[in-house]
């Protein structure tokens, strides 16, 4: 079994906190990881574990260890009771881990019932520094998904075919999307086709036949859902023009490349977007690697009118890192320079040229290292008390 890297900071919140909410995407692995943690365990999905969580209430609040509410969003009714039993012990920590697979039905109650007295958690599927070194291109081509992503590879695509069709037709619309499971899988697949690209709502409407404003709404309710993530651009007064929409990226590699029906890595490889599907995936791998290990952070990417990029600009420990990702093995000299010079453009602190290279450069201000190296320079920093 591996060993989740989020479980310590889990542990750690649990102390400082009366609460934690975990949360993340179906299937990455909450409720197992939950329950390693603790023994008390009710999913709330379930309406005879509700009523069980009821009849058991004066009893459970008096546990030693944690009690475990899964998908907490199906049972708003807690919260209120949460909130009065939390507040009648405010000094009592580690009392509740909640769990959600979708964060605005959960955290409509969070914020209305819960502030101040919970931290949040968030479990990304498996990340690179969780498999061995010879899963990195199966963890790339298949997702992290332990029960159909790099765990079962052999169950790919099968797996994230599935699991996006039960999404489409059952999870999505339960949850609150109004969009026809036809509908949502089309626009499942026009993501696909724009994961690493300037978002363009009114394009991707008129080829569905909606509006700017539906699609939007649409990319609002998957990103909650831990499906998409939404990279916002980085505003600076450079006295350059700078793209101001969004790119848009598939959290799951293993879902990107089996709706774009890739089942193997040498037909990866041939693609001509093979560069955007990896730049998304190392940007997903650097942006976890930083949630388990505490980092508070903001994530932007840079494009000005006259051709200085960035595929990732983080603020983070009161400085601003400037990033570049390159499918490469050999990362050339004209890499770095350009690097620098974008770097010293927006006043960055470091500067990282990250590829596939094993001859890693660790300058003073510029590093030039592939993924599994720079997550591994990110775990050593001194992670933060808070």
């Amino acid at each position: 079994m591996i060993k989740r890297h989020l479980w310590a900071l889990i542990i750690s919140r649990l102390k400082n906190f009366p609460a934690v909410a975990l949360l993340g995407p179906r299937q990455s692995g909450k409720t197992t990881l939950a329950r390693k943690i603790s023994g008390v365990y009710y999913d709330l999905e379930v309406e005879q574990e509700r009523l069980r969580l009821n009849l058991q209430w004066d009893t459970i609040v008096e546990s030693k260890v944690p009690v475990v509410l899964d998908e907490a969003q199906n049972y708003p009714e807690i919260f209120p009771r949460l909130r009065n039993t939390i507040d009648a012990h405010r000094n009592k920590n580690g009392r509740f881990l909640i769990l959600g697979s979708v964060s605005p039905g959960l955290m409509k109650q969070v914020s209305e019932f819960l502030t101040g007295r919970l931290a949040i958690c968030e479990l990304a599927p498996f990340y690179l520094l969780e498999v061995k070194r010879s899963l990195e291109d199966p963890l790339w081509l298949a997702g992290g998904f332990p029960a159909g992503g790099i765990l079962k590879v052999d169950q790919f695509p099968v797996w994230p075919t599935n699991y996006l069709d039960l999404l489409a037709m059952r999870d999505l619309p339960a949850w609150g999307l109004s969009a026809s499971a036809q509908v949502t899988k089309r626009f499942f697949k026009m993501l696909a086709a724009s994961h690493g690209t300037i978002w363009n709502a009114s394009q991707i409407g008129k080829s569905m036949g909606l509006s700017y404003h539906t699609v939007n709404s649409y990319l609002d309710f998957l990103e909650q859902a831990y499906l998409i993530r939404r990279l916002q651009p980085y505003f600076s007064n450079i006295r350059k023009r700078l793209v101001k929409s969004p790119k848009i990226f598939w959290r799951d590699s293993g879902l990107l490349h089996a709706l774009l029906g890739i089942h193997r890595l040498d037909g990866l490889l041939a693609q001509p977007w093979v560069g955007m599907s990896w730049e998304g995936w190392v940007i997903e791998q650097i942006l976890t690697c930083l949630n388990v290990n505490g980092f508070n952070h903001e994530a932007f990417f840079l494009r000005t009118g006259d051709g200085y990029e960035l595929d990732l600009v983080l603020k983070i420990r009161g400085e601003i890192w400037a990033l570049e990702i390159k499918l490469s093995t050999t990362p050339s000299n004209a890499d770095l320079e350009r690097l620098k010079k974008t770097g010293k453009l927006i006043k960055a602190d470091k500067q990282f040229l990250i590829s596939r290279t094993n001859q890693e450069i660790f300058g003073e201000k510029t590093i030039s290292t592939n993924t599994r190296g720079f997550l591994r320079w990110i775990t050593e920093l001194k992670t933060p008390s808070s």
